[in-house]
């Protein structure tokens, strides 16, 4: 299916067989696409880029498709990066979290840094982390082809 050129976030770098590949939704989801391109929300003399997650319905494009700024993306990589570091070494704690020291990480960003937490005012944390922990379990081997991939093009690029 191919990605729409007509509607207001202009594709430039395409990857309209995404369906195939999105992870336990392979061959079955209504991700059709992913591209970078002009931003959707542009103004008159300024241009953005942004990440774009395609959604089709089976009939239309769906209103659920996402648009990030490319830093945002960037920034939800390394969060999912910290946080499968994080879970690495959870089985240490019996909560798999201390509630008392819920900060995991500060990561520094453009002279601040972006807190990195277990999410404590969660009142349904400790079993919303068992379940976050056994999926993230089951879904070790295509998450780990991805980091293996995204560390081979980074080391590519002199990162």
């Amino acid at each position: 299916m191919k990605i729409p050129t007509t509607l207001k976030h202009k594709p430039v770098i395409v990857a309209e067989n995404y369906e195939k590949v999105d992870g336990r939704r392979a061959y079955d989801s209504d991700a059709k696409g992913l591209s970078l391109g002009l931003a959707q929300w542009n103004e008159r003399g300024k241009v953005d880029i942004s990440a774009k997650v395609w959604r089709h319905t089976g009939e239309k494009w769906s209103r659920q498709s996402e648009e990030l700024p490319l830093h945002r993306a960037l920034d939800l990589a390394i969060l999912i990066c910290r946080g499968i570091a994080y879970f690495q070494e959870a089985y240490r704690f019996p909560k798999l979290y201390d509630p008392d020291k819920a900060m995991i990480d500060r990561i520094g960003l453009q002279g601040d840094a972006m807190g990195v937490s277990v999410c404590t005012e969660n009142p349904m944390i400790d079993g919303d982390i068992e379940l976050f922990f056994q999926a993230l379990g089951d879904d070790s081997e295509i998450i780990g082809e991805r980091l293996r991939v995204l560390s081979r093009i980074l080391e590519e690029m002199g990162y």
